[in-house]
């Protein structure tokens, strides 16, 4: 089995990536080859790895949905009491990666994390299917149950306490989160395994743009 792991690679040669093709603005980058992901009709190009460390510098990835990027950084949602809301709430940072393997690109952040406004997080939440709004206020993020029962009985009491109502008030310990990059990578594969990596580091509220060696 391991021998057939170790023998699994593609070779990368689809596009090329310079620091004199780039955006100056990691964000406004970032913005183009998302939207060349969703314009290839890529399977939730959205998608990304949020890795976080709690208090006792533990670290833990998963993947959720990206939901808003802005000027100042990347926006997404979840329940506040989850493990990674208590991360969060203990460790302000995050690291994000996006990867489209179609494209053979990769984008890696770095960032503090802040809670996203009381009215945007509502704004956001009514927006969502009621199905999810539902969903939001059965589930106990992270917490053990007993059996999947639980849920179905706790869906049902939700079902019927909000019974009528399209647009469900927003549970406290759900909202978003946005993360302000201080380092952004962006990989190209290329072949021979001598990718493309131009990396953004804020130096001084200025954004500082390297080539690194693959």
């Amino acid at each position: 089995m391991n021998k057939d792991i170790s023998e699994l690679r593609n070779e990368y040669s689809k596009h090329t990536l310079d620091i004199s093709s780039v955006d100056t603005n990691p964000l406004v980058q970032f913005k183009h080859w998302f939207d060349e992901a969703v314009n290839s009709r890529l399977p939730e190009p959205n998608a990304m790895s949020v890795a976080t460390v709690n208090s006792q510098g533990i670290p833990s990835c998963r993947v959720v949905l990206l939901k808003g990027i802005d000027k100042t950084g990347f926006i997404f949602y979840t329940n506040y009491a989850s493990d990674k809301g208590q991360d969060l709430h203990n460790q302000p940072v995050a690291a994000l990666t996006f990867f489209w393997p179609e494209l053979e690109r990769q984008v890696r952040i770095q960032g503090s994390v802040s809670r996203v406004s009381k009215e945007t997080s509502t704004e956001y939440f009514q927006s969502r299917p009621r199905e999810s709004q539902i969903g939001a206020w059965v589930s106990p993020q992270s917490t053990p149950i007993s059996s999947r029962k639980i849920l179905e009985e706790r869906k049902k009491a939700i079902e019927e306490k909000f019974k009528g109502l399209d647009k469900l008030p927003r549970p406290e310990q759900w909202g978003g989160y946005k993360v302000t990059p201080f380092l952004v990578e962006f990989w190209q594969g290329r072949p021979s395994r001598l990718h493309d990596r131009i990396v953004y580091v804020l130096e001084n509220e200025e954004w500082v743009i390297r080539r690194l060696a693959p």
